[in-house]
């Protein structure tokens, strides 16, 4: 089986966009955003939608199933207040939890959480309970920056975490830390901003001791790590500057990257570097490269074409496509394992 760790619904009907319009618009006018009306989405748009656009790549691609989650850069959590970014969340999840309902054997859910900057976390931790308990996800996108490029959180290993973390260790489910859309002009958002939260992440986890509290937590990296697997001698030489354990035994038996690189060299350096161990398979798909590579011929998130050129072996293949992610997401593994596979 291969199991893609890292897909978004970025197709979902326009209503949802339309009623997150007309919440952002309210709170401009400081209006309550709670009179925002969704409008009925019916199942056969969710079926339209997804199976001609992530569906159909799936199956071309030979992929079998994807942890589908919101869109990460419209998570939004610094776009309005609090309890705009809750009801946001819930309308979010709902329609990710009646996609994944449409089409079990293809996706498997996962959840944005409503934060805010300065906030306490417990709104999150209310969500990630609702989603887990009542809808059955097996896994929760989590923004380190919920200021969208400002950095007005406390570093992830600052006890403000703590509770979201608790909850997590106690539901069995991962985090993939994701940043959100970027509202600093210096900062394209999924160039820039995507790859400065994944670097930022890590280096957050280099100077603080959080799996000693938390040994069972696990959290997901994406985009390939951001620069830390280029830059790994420098995270290993600053962590033994600042006096804290090799990088292996600190945070690599709880920290994972996806294969959201995009090109072949990338992914080969990935897996040299981190090792197999810690990737897991993930696309991004549809997400934030949709073209074609003009030196290839084939589009740039088709991440399973450069796995599939490398000269691993069947062992490790597996693991990548679908080993790991079993493994990270225990939830998911059950899932599957009820569903036969």
């Amino acid at each position: 089986m291969i199991i893609d760790c890292h897909g978004h619904y970025t197709t979902a009907s326009p209503k949802l966009q339309a009623f997150r319009d007309e919440q952002l618009a309210l709170f401009a006018a400081g209006r309550p955003t709670d009179t925002a009306t969704l409008e009925a989405i019916s199942d056969d748009e969710i079926v339209d939608s997804i199976a001609n656009n992530q569906l159909k790549l799936i199956l071309e691609r030979g992929g079998d199933l994807t942890i589908f989650s919101p869109k990460a850069s419209a998570m939004g959590q610094h776009q309005a207040d609090l309890q705009t970014s809750i009801r946001w969340a819930h309308a979010a999840n709902d329609l990710i939890y009646r996609a994944c309902e449409l089409f079990p054997e293809n996706f498997a859910p996962g959840c944005q959480l409503p934060q805010e900057a300065g906030h306490p976390i417990d709104a999150a931790v209310a969500e990630l309970r609702r989603c887990v308990e009542d809808m059955g996800f097996v896994g929760c996108n989590l923004n380190p920056d919920p200021s969208g490029g400002y950095w007005q959180s406390p570093a992830l290993t600052d006890p403000y975490w703590f509770p979201l973390y608790e909850a997590m260790v106690e539901l069995d489910v991962p985090a993939m830390i994701h940043v959100s859309g970027s509202c600093h002009p210096a900062h394209h958002t999924t160039g820039a901003h995507y790859i400065n939260g994944d670097t930022t992440a890590f280096m957050q986890l280099i100077q603080g001791d959080l799996f000693s509290r938390f040994p069972t937590l696990r959290l997901i990296i994406p985009h390939g790590g951001g620069a830390v697997p280029y830059h790994w001698g420098r995270y290993r030489g600053l962590a033994q500057m600042l006096n804290q354990p090799e990088l292996s035994g600190h945070l690599m038996k709880n920290v994972y990257f996806d294969t959201c690189v995009y090109h072949k060299p990338g992914v080969e350096l990935l897996l040299d570097v981190i090792g197999v161990d810690n990737v897991l398979f993930g696309s991004e798909m549809l997400g934030a490269v949709r073209g074609i590579d003009p030196d290839t011929g084939h589009y740039f998130d088709d991440t399973k074409r450069y796995i599939d050129q490398l000269a691993l072996p069947a062992s490790q293949v597996a693991q990548l496509f679908e080993g790991n992610a079993r493994r990270v997401f225990p939830r998911l593994d059950a899932r599957l394992r009820a569903q036969g596979h």
